[in-house]
């Protein structure tokens, strides 16, 4: 069965003070944008002009759970990353919907697209990385948190110039039992070979989640991309 791209529900969390750049973040499987805000509560401490978006994916079949609803951006058809057999159909129809995101977030607000970044974690990275390497407008840059690059080599056909030189943020626990170490390097090796500009930050004992650490480097990451100073940081 082939879904059409659906408008996501999003938790929205406003600048506290002039907007001038928007971060948009996709959670995993089975999770919610819900989950992530609390996070963007954080961010918005030293982030204070950056509007955060957490969109919540549609509840479809998964075929590992034998058809029941579930939360997610793609079906699960094996068990583990490392048997990928990927639903190109369900990869496809999120990456449409988050794009149309993107889309309405320029056409509502007028902040540019070089001043948006893209990220999710675990197949919220998977969908955010398939649509920002896809999109036709320079993006500020991608945070990809536990995943790996989607549909391999195709991917490489869709990819539009216009993100080619997009900073990439990759984090990965070396202790993931999901989505493999070995499968995070192996992505970012391969976007490497094709000039992709990755920084990749490993995350020693730290299994399919996010760790304080990883948190942190990703808000210096937003400063960097946003050219902000953190409120934070000037009272230091």
């Amino acid at each position: 069965m082939t879904l059409s791209p659906s408008k996501l529900t999003s938790v929205v969390l406003g600048p506290t003070a002039q907007h001038t750049a928007t971060v948009i973040f996709l959670h995993g499987y089975g999770d919610t944008g819900a989950g992530w805000a609390p996070f963007g509560e954080q961010w918005s401490k030293q982030l204070p002009h950056v509007k955060f978006i957490f969109p919540t994916a549609p509840a479809i079949p998964i075929t590992i759970q034998g058809g029941k609803l579930i939360p997610a951006w793609f079906d699960v058809i094996v068990a583990t990353a490392s048997g990928r057999k990927q639903d190109e159909a369900g990869l496809i129809r999120s990456q449409q919907s988050l794009m149309q995101l993107i889309r309405d977030e320029i056409a509502q607000t007028n902040i540019p697209a070089d001043r948006i970044i893209v990220g999710g974690f675990s197949q919220g990275c998977v969908t955010a990385v398939l649509a920002a390497l896809t999109f036709e407008h320079r993006l500020a840059g991608i945070v990809a948190l536990s995943g790996y690059m989607p549909l391999h080599e195709k991917v490489m056909t869709m990819v539009k110039d216009a993100n080619r030189n997009t900073p990439i943020f990759w984090g990965h626990g070396d202790s993931d039992k999901t989505v493999q170490y070995d499968i995070g390097e192996q992505s970012v090796a391969f976007l490497q070979m094709y000039n992709y500009k990755v920084e990749f930050h490993t995350y020693a004992g730290m299994g399919h989640s996010a760790c304080t650490q990883e948190i942190s480097d990703m808000v210096k990451f937003f400063l960097k991309i946003f050219e902000e100073v953190s409120p934070l940081m000037a009272k230091a």
